[in-house]
């Protein structure tokens, strides 16, 4: 047959013959076709840190002290053994609530010693436990009774009575006598991996893996488990002691609880365990009802929003009197205590046994009637609930005090803000001071599983040689050189070197007590000395009217744009606006968001309690920049001495991302990079942002093409600009400052982020291959340093790259600023 025949088609001659017939006995095989497998795209080496190339020499040698405390580990040869851990109850439902698998585990601890070995438990309060050594079976499960100190110990008998079967009278003494109510759980212990101890060592001369990252983590659970062993609040590594020494009032029936951060770290010099001082707020301890007050800022029970009171007390944890149980708060009952119904069962003391009556009383009555207990204030308040929802069980308001150390997760208010960080303050001798007694209370020798580990903790802060670095000089206008003075630069008496011209701007005041017109009259002498000319303002000064002094901030900002709209012959390029407050002003925000959301107007926002040439200039600087303005070079930058950014065009970005306030869960992310413009200055910059899925760290709009020849991605945007403002030159050198992300994203943003990155040069230019360099700047660490021969704080500039940095990875400390008091990180 012919390649070419048309077989079995439309125009073939011939029909095909029937096939063969099969002999006996033969199975025919089914023909597989041969898989044609898809082209595997060439595997792109994973991205690592660069190691450290050697220490720097630049700078003024200065001794320091940190706050790692040098640790020696004598049992590197054992194995650490990890155990996945299940708990159910008895009806094999899987145990959700925090807190009881501690009370579990160590209950099983207790009861089933010897057929554990006599083993101590490393647990991480969830689904993980280690052992040092094995355990004797590799499966196990137990039964563990726990007695219940929970709100089932006021629980209702089934009928909704707040106090149980007893008679009148007499609840307390039959309370004692009865024996406690217990749970029963399920605990599934089964094996899963073992980490060689000796991976610590192996990290400890820069040869991570994830053995050592693991290794670390458990110390690190050994560590979270030795504090709530002590009864401390766990925050990831931060632990908290009920002491009301260490309480400070914040306003709103918030508290600020003071404690301290562990963690053990790697370094050059070996193992450390890093102290610091770290706070967490939690809902201020006490009778519910100050609570409340103080939370919604009223003077009476009668002033509180019940609606927003329930939404707020649920889920807390509350003492209750007489009994003095601990329960959690499941709602709040519909009714006042004096209207709110409840059944109960009485048992009657007729001589005969069985016979018992059903009653149904308010709370009230129970309380003040039947159990003889006197009720001040509750008979016009609603029950808390500490039931379940169906079968509530009411407690009068006055008789619930919620318990210490409950967590406060809602945002701040901007004053409560600003008195934490007030009152967080500690200068560098107090906070040494502060760190060696948390060091001897926390007592780690006697911790066996650290113990059994051979790590013994040196109590002396570890001394590091620092280096201060000179301060870079800066041009001002008219060429004038510009010297730093202990980490700041002053520009009382200087000129700006690029300054803008303030036109078609006008001013809007909300209630500020201050004299407005003498403040543009002095803002406007005060530009000219800087070389700012402010054009005199549109008309009159935009008062807001009386009336509007109690309306919501969203419609007081819309008042005062109908003014403006109706008043002036243009959109202005620029509003001033006075506020009355500094510090909780809430006009703020909606007043940004209408500005540059909506109208794309430049507004700078003032509170002027205290009005100066210097406090004049700081405005005008932020005034300049946003117009357009250059306020001042660097000095080698003006001379093109920048080193390697200065021979070849060179793009520096600066990348981050802000997540909404804790428990806003469902508030976008907002992603926002900057890059610099007009090679060769770095000075000058411009952004980009968008929005992305909550509480996302990685950016995922640096690359996004939306078809063959458009990206619609941060970095195109930003490219693009860098190539009009540079003469039309491609970036030779991308230089990358990554803010916000912790030790184990490091890989994400190399080989994730940096991906993108590259894909979007690719994508304008397939040839193009600029060079990268990434810098990831870190903020939120617990590194501190503390000069050894000083009460000071260490001096601007200072840098350590010795001792306590990581053993491989190119990283280093810099105090960047000066320090007001807190010691500088």
């Amino acid at each position: 047959m012919e390649p070419s025949e048309d077989v079995g088609g439309e125009n073939s001659g011939l029909a095909l013959p029937p096939p063969p017939p099969l002999p006996p006995n033969v199975v025919p095989i089914k023909a597989e076709g041969k898989k044609v497998e898809a082209p595997k795209k060439p595997t792109i080496p994973k991205r690592l840190p660069m190691a450290r190339t050697g220490l720097g020499k630049k700078g003024q040698p200065i001794p320091l002290y940190t706050n790692h405390f040098g640790v020696k580990v004598n049992n590197t040869s054992g194995h650490f053994f990890h155990y996945s851990v299940a708990l159910k109850y008895e009806d094999d439902r899987p145990v959700d609530g925090k807190g009881i698998g501690r009370r579990v585990i160590d209950k099983l601890q207790q009861a089933y010693s010897s057929e554990l070995g006599g083993k101590d438990f490393a647990y991480d309060g969830e689904k993980s436990l280690f052992t040092i050594g094995a355990l004797p079976q590799k499966n196990n499960e137990f039964l563990v009774v726990l007695d219940e100190i929970s709100s089932d110990r006021v629980a209702t008998n089934g009928n909704g009575s707040p106090g149980g079967n007893d008679s009148p009278g007499e609840g307390d003494r039959k309370r004692m006598k009865r024996p406690p109510l217990s749970k029963k759980f399920k605990v599934e212990i089964i094996y899963a991996a073992q980490i060689p101890m000796q991976a610590i060592g192996d990290a400890l001369r820069g040869r991570e893996s994830e053995n050592s990252q693991e290794a670390l983590r458990v110390l690190d659970i050994i560590l979270r488990q030795h504090a709530a062993k002590q009864g401390c609040l766990l925050v990831r590594q931060s632990f908290f002691h009920n002491d009301p020494t260490n309480f400070t009032d914040l306003g709103g029936g918030v508290t600020g609880c003071r404690g301290f951060h562990s963690s053990f770290r790697t370094a050059q010099n070996g193992l450390s365990l890093n102290i610091d001082v770290s706070t967490t707020m939690i809902v201020k301890p006490g009778p519910v009802v100050d609570f409340l007050l103080a939370n919604q800022n009223v003077r009476s029970p009668y002033d509180v929003d019940w609606a927003k009171a329930k939404r707020m007390l649920k889920n807390l944890r509350v003492k209750t009197m007489p009994n003095n149980m601990e329960c959690k708060i499941t709602g709040l009952s519909e009714l006042p205590c004096k209207q709110q119904c409840c059944s109960f069962t009485l048992k009657q003391r007729t001589g005969t046994d069985g016979d018992c009556d059903a009653e149904e009383v308010t709370v009230y009555d129970y309380f003040v009637n039947l159990k003889k207990v006197e009720l001040r204030y509750s008979a016009d308040f609603p029950c808390i609930n500490v039931g379940r929802p169906k079968r509530p069980t009411y407690i009068p308001l006055e008789f619930c005090t919620l318990v210490s150390l409950q967590r406060y997760t809602k945002s701040l208010s901007t004053l409560q803000r600003a008195s934490l960080v007030e009152k967080s303050r500690q200068k560098p001798q107090e906070r040494m001071d502060v760190l060696n007694r948390a060091l001897k209370k926390s007592n780690y020798d006697a911790e066996p599983m650290l113990r059994a580990c051979g790590i013994s903790i040196n109590p002396n802060f570890t001394q590091v040689e620092g280096r201060v670095l000179q301060a870079p000089r800066l041009k001002a206008g008219n060429g004038e050189d510009f010297f730093a003075r202990n980490g700041r630069w002053n520009f009382n008496n200087k000129k700006l070197i690029q300054p803008m011209t303030v036109s078609k701007w006008a001013v809007v005041n909300f209630s500020a007590r201050c004299n407005a017109r003498q403040l543009v009259s002095d803002l406007i002498r005060c530009g000219q000395m800087k070389g700012i000319n402010i054009e005199q303002p549109f008309g009159e000064i935009f008062e807001e009217s009386p009336q509007m002094r109690r309306a919501p901030p969203v419609a007081r900002v819309d008042d005062m744009f109908e003014q403006i709209k109706t008043k002036l012959p243009g959109a202005p390029t620029f509003l001033l606006c006075l506020l009355p407050e500094r510090k909780n002003c809430d006009i703020y925000g909606p007043w940004k968001k209408k500005n540059l959301a909506e109208f794309g107007i430049v507004t700078q926002c003032i509170a002027p309690m205290k009005v100066n040439d210097q406090y004049l200039t700081n405005v005008l600087l932020k005034i300049n920049a946003k117009l357009g303005g250059m306020n001042s070079l660097l000095s080698i930058e003006q001379s093109h001495n920048l080193g390697v950014v200065s021979k070849a065009p060179t793009i520096i970005l600066g990348m981050d991302v802000s997540h909404g306030s804790p428990g806003q869960s469902d508030i976008p992310s907002i992603a926002a990079v900057v890059s610099s413009r007009q090679w060769p200055l770095i000075s000058k910059y411009r952004a980009s942002v968008r929005t992305q899925s909550p509480k996302v760290e990685m950016i995922d709009s640096l690359f996004k093409p939306v078809s063959d020849k458009d990206d619609d991605g941060i970095i195109r945007e930003l490219l693009v600009d860098f190539y009009v403002s540079s003469q039309k030159r491609k970036p030779d050198q991308i230089v990358i400052f990554r803010d916000g992300v912790s030790e184990s994203q490091f890989n994400q943003v190399l080989n994730i982020e940096l991906d993108q990155i590259i894909e979007a040069c690719k994508f304008l230019d397939e040839t193009w291959c600029p060079k990268f360099t990434v810098i990831i700047a870190q903020k939120n660490h617990h590194t501190k340093f503390f000069q050894t021969n000083s009460p000071d704080n260490v001096p601007p500039g200072t840098v350590v790259d010795n001792k306590v940095c990581h053993p491989r990875n190119y990283d280093f400390y810099m105090c960047a600023h000066a320090g007001m008091i807190v010691s500088c990180s």
